[in-house]
């Protein structure tokens, strides 16, 4: 099976993870992609892929030649983002020749290249894209058709090889997909998440993560009596977030500048809920993001009093430079590969996380590969079929040049 009808009949399963489920994998439908991707691997010589009781597809493609003794592993995750609805994705193929994309005529939904002017990099290609109403799903299944189609590739060809692990994992979009992953049962000595955007990226350095959950208690009464005795909880929310640097937000940062994010605010007179993520390359300027939140709460107790403020404060995920970068060689296979198969390489930060950066942590080296797609978590993501079929000949061209 080609990289394109592989992606396509891996999208048409909804797989969105739950941030609000306790259960490993966060939502049951993960379960029925996870299925078919071992299955899809046992089919084509990977006899040993299996799901675990995670939900975490794992496969071994053996070595054919003992004279490689290294061992190469690639990662991808199955689930979608929240972002935007994983049902009923209708998926399609247009051939771009410039200009805006019609996705949904009855609606009036149109990708538009003023908006997304990196559409003027693919006049000529084929896009995947959708009607507009649902997300795509490239991040990540763009990844997993990758791998499981070089290794098909590969195993197709008989060309020599060394031992090649496969890892799919659940929940990365909620912040766990390496909360079950068996790095020791895994046995690479490195590995690449295959989780990146635009075609060329390549990326070892990503944010330090952390998430901050502000609690705020208010009190009641008739309005035509609230004085010096109402304690607006909505109000006090938004109070406490003016007290936060106002530039260090996403729509204000880009490259090395990290920033805090208010995901989501709920609040009434007694109650009021914020949920931000707190992200940043540098350690040091993490931690004085996240004591801006310590500082801002303790503000609001010296107004109002600590029974009525509550702070908690998690680290996620940290950059996984600082445990690649004494393993530079592993980022030189990769943009070598590259460079082989007529790729520009480009190394750039991710603003965001992988389930590398945490697996960087747990001893196994994971820089990140592009995917080749465009504005994930969106209506309006896309991916070329071109910039697929090239992913895919770079993890073969890594797998080969692997000694």
């Amino acid at each position: 099976m080609n990289v394109l009808d592989r992606f396509l009949n891996y999208v048409s399963y909804p797989t969105m993870s739950d941030e609000s489920s306790e259960t490993i994998p966060s939502s049951a439908k993960q379960l029925v992609l996870a299925r078919r991707i071992a299955e899809d691997l046992r089919s084509i010589g990977v006899k040993d892929a299996f799901v675990d009781e995670y939900g975490y597809v794992y496969g071994t493609l053996e070595a054919n030649d003992p004279a490689i003794k290294s061992v190469v592993g690639f990662v991808a995750h199955m689930d979608t983002s929240s972002e935007a609805s994983d049902t009923d994705i209708k998926a399609r193929v247009v051939e771009y020749n410039g200009g805006d994309v019609l996705l949904n005529e009855e609606k009036g939904i149109v990708l538009s290249r003023d908006t997304y002017p990196a559409l003027d990099k693919y006049k000529g290609n084929h896009l995947v894209v959708t009607d507009g109403t649902t997300l795509l799903g490239a991040d990540d299944k763009a990844g997993v058709a990758e791998i499981v189609t070089a290794v098909e590739e590969i195993i197709a060809s008989c060309k020599p090889h060394g031992k090649v692990m496969i890892g799919i994992t659940p929940d990365e979009e909620i912040g766990r997909g390496a909360d079950k992953f068996n790095v020791p049962a895994f046995g690479a000595d490195w590995a690449y998440t295959v989780d990146g955007g635009a075609l060329g990226e390549l990326e070892y350095e990503n944010f330090n993560a952390a998430s901050a959950v502000v609690t705020i208690k208010g009190v009641s009464i008739h309005p035509g009596s609230a004085k010096g005795i109402m304690k607006n909880a909505a109000l006090m929310a938004c109070e406490f977030n003016a007290l936060l640097p106002e530039e260090e937000i996403p729509s204000k940062t880009e490259g090395y500048e990290g920033f805090h994010h208010l995901i989501s605010i709920q609040g009434e007179t007694e109650l009021a809920k914020l949920v931000y993520i707190i992200r940043d390359h540098d350690r040091q300027s993490f931690e004085r993001k996240k004591q801006d939140f310590v500082n801002a709460a303790s503000k609001m107790a010296e107004i109002y009093g600590e029974e009525y403020i509550d702070l908690a404060l998690k680290d996620s995920y940290y950059n996984m430079k600082e445990k690649i970068e004494d393993k530079m060689e592993i980022v030189d296979f990769a943009r070598e590969a590259m460079l082989q198969n007529g790729v520009e390489p480009i190394v750039v930060p991710i603003r965001g996380g992988t389930d590398g950066a945490r697996l960087s942590y747990e001893g196994l080296p994971c820089p990140n590969l592009c995917t080749g797609g465009e504005n994930f978590h969106s209506r309006f993501e896309y991916i070329p079929v071109e910039s697929m079929e090239k992913v895919k000949d770079i993890i073969k061209t890594i797998i080969y040049n692997t000694k």
